[in-house]
């Protein structure tokens, strides 16, 4: 499988479905259980979640982990 270089990264789809539901970090933080450094960590790509994490962010987002993860554009 090729991969388009200008596909988004794992934290700039994090972001983006974060800012398009309205929410800050800390909200989301609080929703998921998570601390705000974590949150934003995993926007800034400096840590990755694991994979209960990246479970319960695609359940949140209703998104696949594909999609998520940047393999896929939807």
């Amino acid at each position: 499988m090729c991969y388009n270089m200008y596909m988004k990264t794992f934290g700039e789809r994090l972001k983006e479905l974060r800012l398009e539901k309205g929410l800050t970090q800390k909200a989301l933080a609080v929703e998921l259980s998570v601390t705000v450094p974590t949150l934003s960590h995993w926007e800034c790509n400096y840590q990755e979640p694991s994979f209960k994490d990246l479970l319960r962010l695609c359940d949140f987002f209703e998104v696949s982990s594909d999609y998520l993860l940047g393999r896929t554009e939807y």
